[in-house]
């Protein structure tokens, strides 16, 4: 995408009152707004789960289908009102949530697509329309409490990703140790099996669809066992550190940039810090 394309333009009074509505999560119309989305898309997903039982899908078809259209009319109006309230669209366009917003409608309209009536046809558009599932991502973006944890996840991110890298050099030598332990007639028929196994069993999963039959082995399964107790509380001690330091901090606005319509600025903060647009006092 082009900057040209992205440039940035002025908005119109009215366009600022669209970007109050929908994006200001303190204003007074902003918190009416927010539990009136999240309603809907909780009744979307449960009239998408209800479909799936043929039971009610027989009795209130025609109930669910006028009651997902409805949705539909509503989330399409809210994508365009998203779109024509901030002053740079496609980077809403092209964000995360602007997907998701876009996904969550598009499968309805897909199933008015003329296709044929032959079952694989009929097939696709049930797959298509249970992708309206989707729909259940847009609530992180009317949660505060979701954005706090993902603020938390990101920043422990670098911590998580060489906690994993740990866990899979650990595993990867327990499994080859129990290849090297056990016998195929137990089970243990290669490498990437037993890799499997020390997975299972280090999460404390425990499946049983393999297991060690020697004395050695079943030590080492017990020495594995009791480190997945200790291992399964490293990265939630880390999140949780991330979420006390967020907890700290109470510089952080929840104002919208009209631009980029991202969140996250100082409270003091005069210029967008991913756009550097200037943000409206």
């Amino acid at each position: 995408m082009s900057k040209s394309n992205n440039k940035a333009r002025p908005l119109r009074p009215w366009q600022k009152k669209l970007h109050e509505v929908i994006f200001e999560a303190d204003t007074l119309s902003g918190k009416l707004f927010d539990p009136i989305l999240l309603g809907a898309i909780l009744l979307s997903v449960i009239v998408v789960m209800l479909e799936s039982v043929d039971e009610y899908n027989e009795r209130f078809g025609a109930v669910f289908t006028v009651i997902e259209w409805g949705l539909t009319i509503l989330f399409s109006i809210e994508y365009i009102v998203r779109i024509i309230s901030i002053r740079k669209p496609f980077s809403y366009i092209f964000s995360f949530y602007g997907i998701i917003d876009l996904l969550s409608i598009v499968p309805t309209y897909i199933g008015l697509l003329p296709l044929g009536a032959d079952a694989s046809s009929l097939t696709v558009i049930r797959s298509l329309r249970l992708l309206r599932v989707f729909r259940i991502l847009k609530l992180g973006k009317y949660l505060k409490e979701a954005k706090t944890l993902s603020k938390a996840l990101i920043a422990s991110k670098s911590k998580i990703i060489v906690f994993l890298g740990a866990i899979l050099t650990v595993v990867t030598i327990l499994g080859t140790v129990m290849y090297l332990v056990e016998t195929p007639e137990d089970g243990f028929t290669s490498i990437p099996r037993s890799i499997y196994w020390a997975i299972v069993t280090l999460t404390t999963v425990g499946y049983g669809d393999i297991y060690p039959v020697t004395a050695l082995g079943q030590f080492i399964a017990s020495i594995v066992m009791i480190m997945g107790y200790a291992i399964i509380a490293v990265p939630t001690g880390i999140v949780t550190n991330e979420l006390i330091k967020i907890d700290k901090d109470e510089n952080i606005s929840t104002k919208a940039c009209e631009s980029c319509s991202k969140e996250g600025h100082d409270k003091d903060a005069i210029h967008c810090k991913y756009c550097g647009e200037k943000l409206e006092s």
